[in-house]
């Protein structure tokens, strides 16, 4: 299965973007569905994951009050809406996924996380 992310842009600080990303068998179930993200010179970092049941969310707690994560499992999509962009949220943001259901002490670990996506630029000028 492919994921195929969208949604990057270029905003200014303050402001906010939507990034989705579907898979391309919308039958095949990712239990676990995550985005991440990297910076120039910095490694990959954990933003925010969901459970197939939508009832279980996590996030890295640099963002967590202004981004939300959400689900479709009926086009096995997931989206993450970004709200008070700073200069910092500055990244390329992948989304993974993952056939298993990760244990909550591993939805941060990127290597729980078997599909990804291309990446997409996210670029918050001050």
């Amino acid at each position: 299965v492919q994921l195929q992310a969208s949604g990057g842009g270029l905003v200014q600080a303050g402001g906010s973007l939507s990034l989705s990303c579907a898979a391309s068998d919308r039958t095949f179930k990712l239990n676990g569905m995550a985005w991440f993200r990297q910076a120039p010179g910095k490694e990959r970092e954990f933003v925010s994951a969901v459970r197939w049941n939508n009832n279980s969310k996590y996030y890295a707690d640099s963002v967590r009050g202004r981004f939300t994560i959400s689900r479709d499992n009926t086009k096995n999509a997931v989206y993450l809406s970004l709200n008070s962009l700073k200069p910092e949220d500055t990244a390329v943001y992948y989304c993974a996924g993952s056939p298993n259901a990760p244990i909550t002490s591993a939805v941060r670990d990127s290597q729980m996380y078997t599909y990804w996506g291309q990446g997409t630029q996210v670029t918050v000028s001050s």
